[in-house]
């Protein structure tokens, strides 16, 4: 992801529908700096989250990555991914995280990796799961309300891959 992604980008993180469950709407200040952080976190960490692209057309249509993020007062690994509306629903959320997923456990030592939404994002509840995350807890918090918190565990998604 580079500033040269800003108009897919903004596209897709200044879309009320798509962004309904998080804290704060994004405009145009809040997509730059949203692309300046995730090159800082290559820089430091060498993941971030990563522009999905059409592999027919190189067209961005949303983000996926790992990221550090606090979960409940603890720095967790986590997943995440925002797509274009009108590219949801078409597995592609699935597919980038399932490669995000791989690519962590096979090039990081964490032993678990998780997904964390608001209560209300169903959506992005059924979409952890389908990239072998299962419910882990749930917290009371001042951003979400309450946070669903999703895991997967390197056994389970050894697990996973051995089943292939």
């Amino acid at each position: 992801m580079s500033m040269d992604d800003y108009d897919a980008l903004y596209a897709v993180l200044a879309d009320s529908d798509i962004m309904q469950h998080y804290p704060y709407s994004f405009d145009e200040k809040r997509v730059r700096d949203w692309i300046d952080r995730n090159v800082q976190r290559y820089r430091t960490f060498g993941f971030g989250l990563w522009a999905v692209c059409l592999k027919e057309t190189g067209e961005m249509i949303g983000d996926c990555g790992l990221t550090m993020q606090n979960i409940g007062g603890v720095i967790k690994p986590e997943i995440g991914y925002h797509i274009r509306h009108d590219m949801q629903r078409k597995g592609f959320a699935k597919e980038a995280a399932v490669c995000v997923r791989d690519w962590t456990f096979e090039n990081l030592p964490f032993g678990e990796i998780y997904s964390y939404m608001k209560y209300t994002n169903e959506p992005s509840a059924r979409s952890a799961m389908s990239w072998g995350c299962k419910f882990a807890y749930e917290f009371e918090d001042d951003v979400n309300e309450i946070t669903k918190v999703f895991c997967i565990t390197r056994e389970d998604w050894e697990c996973l891959i051995s089943n292939k």
